[in-house]
């Protein structure tokens, strides 16, 4: 009994101080944004040296994070609900209840960030170094949060302990606890989506951006049949690191086409290098002959490989070296009956 108190007591501290981070972020990132709202530009007109950027690139930018972000809600949701069988398959409505809430809420979600694209449009140039400055957090933060969950046995289980927690009370709070399960799984994905595809759509418009998103939700349906209908057992991990290399690549592509706006805004140093470089290099990546913008882009590359080998360290090798047990590397999500709490 001491020990789980003291346990307990332990989760709670370390629950407390990763919200006061998470705070203190989000109040750093709005300060950032005021800043940069709020700031004087420089002497040249940033409308006109913009770098658009290839229309191809944007939808497959578009595609490649609502694929990546719909892989990840339909391994959550499949890992939860595959283990409601018997008695418990009820229970599986309340949780697909909550999935089809989090889609609405969404798609709500979208039209709000257009709504407050519109009115903040008299920021010109302005804004579209802001959604990108937002996209790239976004961006970082599904990088850090897929580095450090590759070996993602503790992220499966922590959604299965909630699931045998609910049912552990059972009646209306169970249910109305599962149906928060499921629009949690499914609406975190969303908003990052949403987030991330704003400054897209300032570049490219609606147009491209909605292909990409058709295109990623075709790919994230067909996982999906494949996983309820046809009860396909997918190599999921090998395509996690896949779409998680592929989110590195639009990061350091994004961040190099911010890096450019702040420099047009005057906000980072010009410095052009003494070569040039193919047109196409800026229309697909985002790759501009300025020291300044590939400086940040090799810095983002840097920190997407530290990352992963950062967690590498952390949760494999350094455990084994200790003679501890290493994280273990899921093959695929828990696809058989777990055992439930009634």
């Amino acid at each position: 009994m001491a020990l789980e108190a003291a346990s307990s007591q332990r989760s709670g501290r370390h629950r407390s101080t990763a919200m006061r981070w998470w705070l203190a972020g989000l109040m750093a990132v709005a300060a950032l944004v005021y800043l940069m709202a709020t700031a004087s530009t420089g002497p040249v007109d940033p409308t006109e040296i913009s770098a658009p950027q290839s229309r191809l690139s944007v939808v497959l930018n578009s595609a490649t994070i609502v694929f990546r972000e719909g892989l990840e809600a339909v391994l959550i949701f499949a890992a939860v609900t595959a283990s409601f069988l018997g008695a418990n398959r009820a229970k599986r409505r309340p949780v697909t209840l909550g999935a089809g809430f989090a889609l609405a809420a969404t798609v709500a979600a979208w039209f709000l960030a257009q709504a407050l694209l519109e009115v903040a449009s008299p920021l010109g140039p302005r804004l579209e170094a802001i959604t990108g400055f937002l996209a790239v957090v976004v961006l970082l933060l599904v990088l850090n949060w897929f580095v450090h969950n590759v070996y993602w046995t503790g992220w499966i289980s922590r959604h299965h302990r909630q699931r045998r927690q609910l049912l552990a009370r059972g009646g209306l709070t169970a249910t109305v606890g599962l149906v928060a399960l499921g629009f949690t799984t499914v609406f975190r994905e969303g908003v990052e989506v949403v987030l991330f595809l704003q400054n897209l759509q300032l570049k490219a418009g609606s147009g491209a951006v909605m292909e990409g998103v058709a295109l990623g939700l075709a790919g994230t349906t067909v996982v999906g049949v494949l996983t309820f209908w046809l009860h396909h057992k997918l190599p999921y991990r090998r395509m996690l690191v896949l779409t998680g290399g592929l989110v590195g690549i639009v990061l350091v592509v994004m961040i190099g086409g911010t890096a450019l706006s702040f420099v047009n805004l005057g906000w980072l140093p010009d410095a052009p290098t003494p070569f040039t470089l193919p047109g196409w290099l800026g229309a697909w990546f985002e790759i501009f002959p300025s020291w300044t913008t590939l400086t940040v882009q090799v810095l983002a590359a840097t920190f997407v490989i530290g990352s992963y080998l950062l967690a590498e360290h952390l949760k494999f090798r350094r455990p084994a070296r200790r003679g501890q047990a290493p994280a273990t590397r899921a093959d695929s999500q828990p696809s058989g009956p777990l055992q439930t709490t009634t």
